[in-house]
């Protein structure tokens, strides 16, 4: 399914409709350029479930865990690994709730994962013309159909 999404607001409300829809143990994979909006999209997740604190990109600390809202966020930045990095990170721990309290997985740069979860939500953020952008959001294993289809904006 792709969504049009006019600007960042747009797809923060996106994230929002997300955050309030998903369940625990729930993983979304997020591709997309620079920019593109993927942490923008993990804020309105983290609104959509009720977090206040304010939610930033783990690139240096590669997770920050959020667990004061309906469910915890684990948001997750792969960006300066290598697959052989994450491999080493054993981000299943995260998805089957080992250690951790099942809650919402937002995995950005999803694409340097060498393995995926069972069930997972694939969001690919792609920039369109004068700060637009497209959502293509892709259920694998999920049944959320009528989730997402509710989300066309």
């Amino acid at each position: 399914m792709k969504i049009f999404l006019a600007d960042a607001a747009a797809t923060r409300k996106l994230g929002i409709t997300l955050g309030q829809s998903l369940n625990k143990a729930s993983v979304i994979l997020l591709e997309g350029d620079l920019g593109a909006g993927k942490t923008t999209l993990v804020q309105g997740i983290g609104e959509g479930l009720g977090i206040t604190e304010s939610i930033v990109s783990p690139t240096f600390t590669l997770v920050n865990e959020y667990t004061q809202g309906r469910l915890p966020l684990y948001h997750l930045d792969l960006y300066r690994l290598d697959s052989k990095e994450v491999a080493a990170l054993n981000l299943e721990t995260y998805w089957e709730g080992i250690e951790v309290t099942p809650g919402i997985v937002a995995i950005e740069w999803a694409e340097r994962m060498p393995y995926k979860p069972d069930r997972y939500l694939n969001v690919c953020l792609i920039y369109g013309d004068e700060g637009s952008r497209q959502a293509e959001i892709t259920p694998h294993n999920c049944d959320i159909s009528e989730k997402i289809a509710a989300l066309q904006m």
